[in-house]
C-alpha cells in the first residue's frame, strides 16, 4: 500500500500541516543540551547571549525541525502504516513540499551555523549529515536498533551540549564537558529506543529493525532503561570523585525517581512509553542541568 493508493495529496501544504511536520515538541531536547552547554563553559551566559539565542534557535526549530521533515519524507510509506494521520500520508502535505521543506532548512541551517564560528559550523554540518544519514537511504541507520537511537541521542543530547561550551568558550570544552556530555548522549539512547514503541507494526512490515520490534517491547523497555540508568550512575560517581557531592546528591535523587518510573514503565511498556517520556525523561534533564553546573568550574590540575 502506497500514499498515493490511499489519499488524493492537496497541490499545496495545509498551513497547521507545515507547522506539524517540523514537530515543536521534539524541539526541547537538543534547546536544553544547548542550554546545558553553555552553563558548563563558565562563561556567563548574558555575555555572550547573541550566541546563545542564535544556538538555541539553531538546535531547536531549524536543525531538529529539519531533521524531522526529512525523517517524515523518508518515512511516507511507513508513517502510512503506523501514523496515517501524519502531514505527509494524510495528504495534508505534497511529498515533494516535504522534501524541499527538509533540504531548505539544510542549507539555513548552514548559514546560520557558520554565524557561530568553527566550532559551530563544524558541530551544525555534522547535525544535518547525521540527520539525513539516519533517515535515508543507503545509509538509513534508524534501520538498526543499535546505531540509530544511538545517532539520535548524540544528535539531541551530546552534540549540542559540547557545541553550546564550544561556542560559548570559543574553543575546545574541558574534559569533564566532554566527558558528561558524552554520557548523557549514551544515555539518551534508551530515551530513543523508548520513541520507536510507537512505531513497532510498521517497522516490522518495511523491515526496520528497532528494538522493540525486533526484541519485543518488554525485553526492550528493560535494555531501554538499564541504558539510561548506567550513564547517570557513572555521573554520580565522577561528580563524587570530583569533589561535587552536592551536585551528586541532586543526580543520584533524579536518577532515584526514575527508577520508580521504571517499573511503572515495565509493568506495561507499550501503553507506558509516552508516560514516562513526560516523566522520567524530565528527571533526566534536571540531572543534566545539575551536572552542568557541577562542571563549570573545573580544570585540569
Amino acid at each position: 500500500m502506497t500514499v498515493s493508493e490511499t489519499v488524493h495529496p492537496r497541490p499545496l501544504p495545509a498551513p497547521a500541516a507545515t507547522l506539524e511536520l517540523i514537530k515543536p515538541i521534539t524541539w526541547f531536547p537538543p534547546m536544553w543540551a544547548y542550554f546545558c552547554g553553555v552553563v558548563s563553559s563558565g562563561v556567563a551566559p548574558l555575555n555572550g547571549w547573541p550566541l546563545v539565542i542564535l544556538g538555541l534557535v539553531l538546535a531547536g526549530p531549524i536543525v531538529c525541525g529539519m531533521s524531522q521533515a526529512a525523517n517524515d519524507w523518508c518515512d511516507r510509506h511507513v508513517d502510512a502504516i503506523n501514523e496515517p494521520d501524519r502531514p505527509i500520508p494524510s495528504g495534508r502535505m505534497p511529498a515533494r513540499w516535504g522534501l524541499g521543506i527538509a533540504l531548505a532548512m539544510s542549507a539555513l541551517a548552514l548559514v546560520l551555523g557558520w554565524q557561530l564560528g568553527p566550532w559551530g559550523f563544524g558541530a551544525t554540518i555534522a547535525a544535518v549529515l547525521a540527520a539525513w544519514a539516519y533517515s535515508a537511504p543507503p545509509l538509513r541507520l534508524k534501520r538498526s536498533g543499535l546505531w540509530g537511537p544511538g545517532l539520535v541521542g548524540l544528535c539531541y543530547e551530546g552534540l549540542p551540549w559540547f557545541t553550546g561550551a564550544a561556542v560559548l568558550s570559543a574553543g575546545a570544552p574541558s574534559f569533564f564537558v566532554g566527558t558528561v556530555a558524552l554520557l548523557y548522549a549514551l544515555g539518551a539512547h534508551g530515551i530513543m529506543t523508548l520513541n520507536d514503541f510507537k512505531a513497532v507494526a510498521g517497522d516490522r512490515a518495511t523491515g526496520i529493525r528497532s528494538l522493540p520490534a525486533v526484541k519485543g517491547p518488554e525485553v526492550a523497555a528493560r535494555i531501554a532503561c538499564i541504558t539510561m540508568a548506567v550513564p547517570q550512575l557513572v555521573v554520580v560517581c565522577l561528580l563524587l570523585v570530583w569533589a561535587r557531592p552536592a551536585h551528586a546528591t541532586v543526580v543520584a535523587c533524579a536518577l532515584a525517581a526514575q527508577i520508580v518510573c521504571m517499573r511503572v514503565l515495565l509493568r506495561d511498556p507499550e501503553e507506558k512509553a509516552p508516560w514516562y517520556n513526560a516523566t522520567g525523561v524530565t528527571l533526566y534533564v534536571l540531572g543534566m542541568m545539575a551536572t552542568a553546573l557541577a562542571v563549570r568550574t573545573l580544570e585540569l590540575p
